[in-house]
């Protein structure tokens, strides 16, 4: 909605102004000039700013009102998280926590928060350190080169021609898919074409060598805290591909000592649990029938009854008494929800019975749950000593660090696909319901879900295909002259259309789709939900780069695609069209990005303080809340998801670096940098104070960042070739072909060299001095104390100031070991109630 809201208001504001200067639809121009693509100039990129500054600044306002007043929503994670309680306290002034959050550094954020998030912050770092320099050559060089030549400082209306672009009459022409040397030659000049060669190679140079320095230092920080603990997730192993006659733990212990690389601490198989995953499911549902039963009997009203528990406060007391005794209440004494006075009948429950179940009888609803619940918790408890069938995966804990590293760094078996090691994820981290599934099944779920991305990405091209048409006049009255006629007629109408529509769309895609995305992940069958976290870094980032950039930016000069689509056989012939498409087209775009990150940077980020989303669903949530167990679930923290924040930081960043070169570099590196500024301050109070995250990846998210990053140059030499081959200076585009090379050899290099730092630990990082049997980490004296940061093995909370440290010792399915806890009954929370959600995907209660 938000982003809908602000598009809206840019384009009636843009509209106004286009009408009250005079607009486009003067009739003195020529039919050709009324249809071509103009540029919104810098009026409308003023308004862009005003616009996304005034919305975001008064988000951001009222985020610095609520903060101190809506602590359990903006201060969650510190308030729950053992780790993040060594934070400093903000301060509850309007403005005092900035200076403070400002303050953390590095180290703090690594050891409160973990490296997932070192990493994800150190991105921004990265993108900062490069914006800035490139910034400083775009103001002081390419800035006035291009004035010099051109008489224009940006892609705008405001250079002394007039003209929306240096290569405009090219953007409204076929030259790109005409032969050299046909009609439509631009003129070329000998000097001012050579800064886009020399920038190609000197901003390429200048990313590659952040990118390698700011590796380093991760793997340095990475390998030095991996290596100095002990936990049992980094002594242990997933084994797969186990053949049937050896599926037993003693068979399975016996192969992996024979091969002299250590001895077995611990060994699960892991075995098909379905049965059982099956009745904790139908308990879970019973037993949420019996807690709305009671609630309904009861009478339940939560923080409404304030007043009246303190004028019954000898009551209370000593039911309070009893619940610090038997049970661990969710809130204080005071915020605690409590009975009604009067309570309702106990409430009745049809059962259905007879031929067709055409017949019922009513009974009691709480004695029949409870009934239920007991026979059903009879039946787990015989069904947990079942000897249950064996699957071809085991996890397999090793005495030492280095014993599972080079089990993992090896091939432990001769034949294929058998015996097959990796690093196995931590023990909260499994998603146990995946681990029985066979390879057959695992596969064919991979490639159900490539197939559907694949149909998807064709569907949102053929989408934006229309979308695209919108951006261009000359196009439209190709396909709808009558359409084309009535927007030249109304300049309002026009502006909406052509800016409103595509950036409403865009918006929405960017919002939605990755949802989608990410319930495909979670059905692809992988066993650890930082695997599906990657999956989603993946996937959404393929559908933000591939649909939202490439797709849109080579077609959206329409005119443009409407000959790439007349002439696509020539297309296949020539590959070198797709550069041509992709230089033109940017050129004419570059209004358009320009305003997409001021949009997300100033307008829409300071909406991410406010969660915005979760303050939205509140009141639903509120309403749909019976129980006091699930008012007890809206005091779980949002959590944080990478595979939604990074692919769009990703994309804005490839954005800076393809325009980096162009007439309004200055533009995009100015307020890219304004972006990368804002959001790293956003997110680093999200990822330390405010949002719950997993910690188990272990920044493994780092070498996609790379790569994409990586593609990312692969496009901007790409884009300088189009735009030197548009110019007819071959001599140049020629030039930059070596950095092509040099580009994908420089991939295959730092993925073969970077990349296994990245997801191993290395021998001589190990701390062979440690206990190799103290597998808990000890309390951190210092925030670079590296066992601090991880709790790989175990979730602590902090709740209602103290500390609660449950963990999963062994890797085992919770289903077999979890407490079968008793229901909620208003007024009253249980401990192995808190325990159990705990123990199951690792949730926040």
């Amino acid at each position: 909605m938000t982003p809908s809201l602000l598009a809206l208001a840019t384009v009636t504001s843009t509209a106004f102004q286009s009408r009250t200067s005079g607009g486009d639809g003067d009739g003195g121009h020529d039919d050709r000039l009324k249809f071509q693509d103009q540029a919104r100039g810098q009026r409308d990129l003023y308004t862009q700013i005003v616009i996304s500054f005034a919305v975001g600044l008064s988000a951001f306002l009222t985020f610095c009102v609520l903060r101190p007043k809506w602590r359990v929503l903006y201060n969650a994670r510190r308030r729950l998280r053992t780790a993040a309680s060594r934070l400093p306290e903000l301060p509850d002034s309007m403005f005092g926590w900035i200076p403070v959050l400002y303050k953390i550094t590095d180290e703090e954020v690594l050891a409160s928060a973990g490296l997932d998030a070192f990493v994800f912050l150190s991105f921004y770092k990265y993108a900062i350190n490069f914006l800035t320099i490139t910034f400083f050559f775009s103001l002081v060089v390419i800035l006035p080169i291009h004035y010099a030549y051109t008489g224009k400082y940006w892609d705008g209306r405001d250079g002394r021609d007039g003209n929306s672009s240096d290569f405009s009459h090219l953007a409204s022409s076929q030259t790109y898919l005409t032969p050299l040397g046909d009609k439509d030659e631009p003129k070329t000049d000998p000097t001012y074409l050579w800064m886009y060669v020399v920038f190609s190679y000197v901003f390429t140079g200048l990313a590659m060598y952040l990118l390698v320095d700011q590796t380093n230092k991760i793997i340095q920080i990475r390998q030095q805290c991996l290596g100095s603990q002990t936990t049992m997730t980094d002594r242990t192993i997933r084994l797969s591909g186990i053949p049937p006659e050896l599926r037993s733990e003693e068979k399975i212990k016996e192969v992996i000592e024979n091969l002299g690389i250590g001895k077995v601490e611990n060994l699960t198989l892991c075995r098909d649990w379905r049965e059982l995953d099956g009745l904790m499911n139908e308990r879970k549902r019973v037993l949420q029938k019996l807690e709305e039963a009671w609630t309904k009997h009861l009478g339940y009203r939560p923080k409404k009854l304030r007043r009246k528990a303190r004028n019954r406060a000898n009551n209370q007391t000593a039911l309070d008494a009893i619940n610090e005794s038997e049970t661990t209440a969710l809130l204080s004494s005071e915020e605690q929800a409590h009975v009604d006075d009067i309570t309702q009948e106990r409430p009745m429950i049809r059962l259905w019975h007879g031929p067709f179940k055409l017949r019922y009888r009513s009974v009691d609803a709480i004695d029949y749950f409870e009934e239920k619940l007991r026979r059903l918790d009879e039946t787990i408890e015989a069904m947990r000593e079942n000897e249950f069938p064996p699957t071809p995966l085991a996890f397999v804990t090793m005495e030492s660090i280095a014993a599972c590293q080079m089990a993992v760094q090896a091939i432990l078996d001769p034949s294929p696909m058998q015996f097959v090691a990796s690093l196995a994820p931590a023990p909260a981290d499994v998603v146990w319901e995946k681990t029985y599934l066979s390879r057959s099944k695992r596969w064919l779920r991979t490639w159900s879900v490539t197939l559907v991305i694949g149909f998807l990405t064709v569907f949102w091209s053929l989408l934006l295909v229309p979308l695209a048409y919108l951006l261009n006049l000359e196009a439209i009255e190709k396909v709808i002259p009558q359409l084309a006629d009535a927007l030249a007629r109304h300049p309002l109408i026009k502006s909406l259309v052509q800016t409103g529509l595509p950036t409403l769309t865009l918006s929405l895609l960017s919002l939605l789709v990755p949802y989608i995305y990410s319930w495909l992940a979670s059905m692809q069958g992988m066993i650890s939900h930082g695997d599906v976290e990657l999956s989603m870094i993946s996937k959404n980032f393929f559908f933000t780069f591939f649909n939202l950039f490439l797709v849109f930016t080579v077609f959206a000069t329409a005119s443009n695609f409407y000959g790439f689509w007349k002439n696509l056989r020539d297309v296949f012939k020539d590959t070198t069209t797709v550069a041509y498409a992709l230089a033109s087209s940017l050129e004419s775009l570059a209004p358009f990005y320009i305003n997409l990150i001021v949009l997300q940077g100033l307008g829409l980020f300071p909406f991410r303080l406010l969660e915005f989303g979760s303050v939205a669903m509140y009141p639903f949530q509120l309403m749909g809340a019976k129980t006091p167990r699930d008012y007890a679930d809206l005091e779980k923290p949002p959590v944080f998801s990478y595979g939604f924040a990074l692919p769009q930081t990703i994309l804005i960043f490839i954005i800076c670096v393809v325009y980096s070169v162009f007439p309004s570099s200055w533009l995009v590196c100015l307020f890219g940098l304004i972006y990368f500024f804002i959001g790293r301050f956003i997110y680093k109070y999200q990822l330390l104070y405010a949002m719950d995250h997993q910690q188990h990846s272990t920044g493994r998210a780092w070498p996609m960042i790379c790569s994409r990053v990586i593609v990312g140059l692969f496009i901007f030499q790409l884009a300088m070739t189009g735009t030197l081959a548009l110019r007819r200076a071959i001599t140049r585009s020629i030039l930059i072909i070596p950095l092509l090379a040099g580009t994908v050899w420089f991939f295959f290099f730092f993925s073969r060299t970077y990349d296994p730092l990245m997801k191993f630990i290395a021998l001589r990082s190990i701390d062979r001095d440690r206990a190799a049997e103290s597998d808990e980490s000890p309390t951190p004296t210092s925030t670079m104390s590296p066992p601090s940061q991880w709790e790989r093995d175990s979730i602590p909370l902090r709740l209602r100031g103290q500390d609660l440290a449950p963990r999963l010792r062994k890797y085992v399915n919770p289903n077999l070991i979890v407490p079968l806890d008793e229901a909620w009954i208003p007024g009253r929370a249980h401990r192995g109630s808190v325990i159990s959600a705990l123990n199951n995907n690792s949730e926040v209660v």
